[in-house]
Order: C-alpha cells, then structure tokens, then sequence
C-alpha cells in the first residue's frame, strides 16, 4: 500500500507519526535530521537526482532585481552543485 502526498511538510509529518517511509529533498528535511527526528537511509537507487534549470524569454531582457536573483541562484547553486561552463 502506498499514499501520494503532494506537500512535503505532509509527508514528513506522516513519516514522524510511524506511518512509512517517505521520499523528500534532503534540503526539507535539515531541521529534522539536526534534531534526530528523521534519518535518511542508504537505500540502492537513491539519491534520485533531478536537473533545475533557469528559463528566460529570448526576446525580453531581465529588470534588475531579476538579474539580481539569477546571479543569486547560480552563484549559490554553486556551492552544492558543478555547473555547465556556457550558463548564461
């Protein structure tokens, strides 16, 4: 049997109550691993990895905040991930 959760606060809290195991971003669950709530197991297959990407239209140019924010991300996606060397 398995349920479908959509929030990831859900599925932490169904996790904590003892009813399962869940799938989350480790990213969600920081609080929770410092506090020894939750633990993630070393399960074969997993980490499931996903690509994130930056979109833009072609024919717009960014308003400066925009710009702000992309450098942002990109500059602290860095810290955790390598990056293509043509990103924009």
């Amino acid at each position: 049997m398995y349920i479908e959760m959509t929030s990831n606060e859900a599925i932490k809290q169904a996790v904590e109550a003892g009813l399962g195991l869940g799938i989350v971003s480790a990213h969600t669950v920081e609080l929770e691993l410092e506090t020894g709530r939750l633990t993630i197991l070393d399960v074969e297959g997993l980490p499931i990895e996903r690509d994130w990407y930056i979109i833009q239209r072609k024919d717009k140019r960014l308003s400066p905040a925009a710009v702000a924010f992309k450098e942002f991300v990109l500059n602290e996606a860095a810290r955790f991930i390598r990056l293509p060397d043509d990103r924009l």
